[in-house]
């Protein structure tokens, strides 16, 4: 499976979300990890320190940089280029979802750059945007922790809008809230329990909804009627994506619908990334884009990237 998405500055693109905009034009945002810094600093911190990278095309497989989401006052601001040498804060995960009117972005957010997993909050944060390149702060949400990340956000049959998110502090899990007018946001609850996941997406496809999670060795998939209840499609272990003989498995990614096809993106550890010096990790990363289809009441992957 070909690549088609190298991040230019530091080769760490993950966590992508593309979108569509009124214009035909097709925007991918997505965490931009440090991958190729070989002193990013002590055990994570690599991944940690990134700034949200944008990238543009016209057709949803030559992609194009554009620069990155900079911090200007509360707010962010598409600046060209690569990101400061220094940083001091962490932006994970972007959901961008077009609410009728607006943009809305929901970004986690962690204070410094963490060189550890645990001890750390991190935080949705909501912003909006008229044109994808300028976005207007409006808040952190309040959820089950201070330790929650990877937004999701759809507005499910009856009418609501729902917040899909893995929640670290509940067993790493996908919780969620919903809300009439995405102001306020009342819990729900779990989700998606069972095994540790993150990255959850959802979307309507062949009168069902659909959830993909991330389990670190492949995706899990989930049906649904009305977007409130899930049942796993095939057995606890089954899963989409998996590794195959010379590849990664598929990792943290998003869909997006353009006209009668529905395309998944995602990260896939770069086949050919050289390895970090002094850990041997294979830190590099592509993105990938696959077409999703429904057959006899499950969710496939068929065809190419392209299509073709």
């Amino acid at each position: 499976m070909s690549e088609l998405y190298r991040d230019p500055v530091y080769d760490g693109a993950t966590d992508p979300r593309v979108v569509v905009d009124a214009s035909g034009r097709w925007w991918m945002f997505y965490t931009q990890r440090r991958a190729s810094l070989e002193d990013a600093g002590p055990g994570v911190s690599w991944i940690h320190g990134s700034r949200i990278g944008v990238a543009t095309s016209d057709d949803g497989l030559g992609w194009e940089y554009e620069g990155t989401l900079e911090p200007a006052a509360s707010d962010l601001v598409l600046e060209q280029g690569p990101p400061p040498a220094e940083v001091d804060r962490t932006h994970w995960a972007p959901e961008v979802v077009w609410d009728g009117e607006r943009w809305r972005m929901f970004l986690t957010e962690i204070d410094g750059i963490p060189d550890r997993w645990p001890g750390f909050g991190r935080t949705i944060v909501e912003y909006t945007s008229a044109d994808l390149r300028r976005w207007s702060r409006r808040g952190p949400l309040t959820l089950s922790s201070d330790r929650v990340i990877d937004a999701a956000v759809a507005r499910t049959p009856e009418g609501a809008w729902r917040l899909w998110y893995k929640d670290e502090a509940a067993d790493s899990v996908t919780m969620v809230v919903s809300s009439t007018d995405l102001d306020a946001w009342s819990l729900d609850g779990v989700a998606i329990g069972g095994r540790p996941h993150e990255g959850p997406t959802v979307f309507e496809s062949g009168g069902s909804w659909w959830m993909i999670v991330d389990e670190w060795r492949g995706m899990g998939v989930y049906r649904s009627d009305d977007g409130v209840g899930w049942t796993r499609q095939g057995d606890p272990d089954a899963v989409i994506l998996a590794s195959a003989p010379g590849s990664a498995q598929g990792s943290h990614g998003a869909h997006v619908r353009h006209g009668d096809d529905l395309w998944f993106y995602f990260f896939r550890t770069a086949a050919d990334g050289a390895a970090h010096g002094a850990t041997g990790e294979r830190r590099r990363s592509a993105v990938h884009r696959v077409r999703l289809d429904v057959e006899a009441g499950n969710l496939v992957v068929r065809g190419s990237e392209s299509g073709r």
